[in-house]
């Protein structure tokens, strides 16, 4: 395999450059008068522009305090291991997980008065029906994305990648790499079950077979696998070291090395996946309510920093009005073709505390394998 030439340095750069528009006072507009204090964020990589965080505190003398989160589950065990006091204040936790925080007294419902930057939010995001659950609304959506199979266009050919077989083919073997728990979803849908689990609320015993086959799957493959990741950074720099060629990733860091003039190519494979929300949501019992709901109208005070999240992340802006903000190729790096996204489904939360009470023990079982 000829080596690739591109500059990793200047691929880092040029990513962690993404956000520099913001520092305009333009877009803090909306911002509080100085009130000290700080505010604490669990929330993944580039989900925060640094120009914004450094405009923020600034202009609110509230001090971020981010910490990089990797895993939902992950995340979850941290804010009950925390309850009923919590360090976070502001977390961002995915759409189809809602459920389980919110059964576990976990998340404070939002106070749209409060939230006067909520009109600035798609309405196909902000009012679909699973953001609302008890009447209330649970979290701000910010962006959206889906599972795809990423690969090196330059090796892996869009034909082969039409298909999640081939991340599992012996050609590729020791070039690939996923997410486990993402992957258990993936694998269910891949034999024809529903990876939502929805269908067998009711059946708890198939449930359990179903996710016993998925880990048996990704238990005979693991000699396979270059590489069991968690964060989308770390995917990134495998495919720009090469030591991958294809896997299965996230579309929003598959896009940011698509806008750096990375070959990469990606699509949603004839067997289907899913998409998902990221939202921000406030801890019950948060340290500093007054100071995350300032955040929160912050960030969501315009369409540019929308589109500076989607430039940095890689992931589709749920905000208004945001794509004009973007170039021609990072429109097309958030975009499949129709027959495509006619393979996508969105995950679910109502078998949620069935599903992660299977899955979560067999993405151990797998990493112990």
């Amino acid at each position: 395999m000829t080596k690739l030439i591109l500059n990793r340095r200047k691929f880092l750069s040029t990513t962690a450059a993404a956000g520099a528009t913001l520092a305009s006072p333009a877009y803090l507009r909306r911002a509080h008068a100085q009130q000290g204090g700080e505010v604490n964020i669990w929330t993944y990589n580039d989900f925060v522009p640094e120009a914004f965080k450094e405009q923020f505190q600034d202009e609110t003398g509230i001090k971020v305090n981010v910490r990089l989160v990797d895993d939902q589950g992950k995340q979850f065990s941290l804010l009950a291991a925390e309850a009923p006091n919590p360090t976070v204040d502001i977390m961002t936790v995915a759409g189809h997980r809602f459920l389980q925080f919110i059964d576990s007294d976990l998340l404070a419902p939002l106070d749209l008065d409060r939230l006067t930057s909520w009109g600035n939010i798609n309405p196909t995001f902000s009012e679909s029906d699973w953001s609302t659950i008890n009447g209330e609304k649970w979290g701000a959506p910010i962006l959206s994305g889906m599972e795809v199979l990423a690969y090196n266009s330059d090796v892996v050919t869009a034909e082969e990648a039409q298909t999640w077989d081939t991340l599992f083919s012996d050609q590729y073997a020791g070039q690939n790499a996923y997410i486990i728990q993402d992957m258990m979803s993936i694998v269910m849908l891949m034999m024809g079950y529903d990876g939502n689990m929805v269908a067998y609320l009711d059946d708890p015993e198939k449930a359990a077979q179903i996710v016993e086959e998925a880990k048996n799957f990704l238990i005979e493959n693991k000699p396979k696998v270059r590489k069991f990741y968690d964060g989308g950074a770390e995917f990134q720099q495998m495919m720009v070291n090469q030591d991958i060629v294809l896997g299965h990733s996230w579309n929003g860091p598959a896009a940011a090395l698509i806008n750096d003039g990375f070959p990469l190519g990606m699509t949603i494979p004839q067997e289907g996946s899913y998409g998902f929300v990221y939202t921000y949501n406030i801890a019950k019992n948060c340290p500093n309510p007054d100071n995350a709901y300032t955040f929160l109208n912050a960030i969501l005070g315009s369409p540019e920093i929308g589109a500076a999240m989607t430039k940095a992340s890689g992931f589709i802006s749920t905000y208004k009005d945001s794509s004009q903000y973007l170039t021609d190729l990072e429109k097309k790096s958030t975009s499949f073709p129709d027959e495509q996204l006619a393979n996508l489904q969105f995950f679910r939360s109502e078998a949620n505390e069935m599903k992660y009470g299977l899955v979560d023990p067999a993405v151990e079982a797998i990493k112990a394998a």
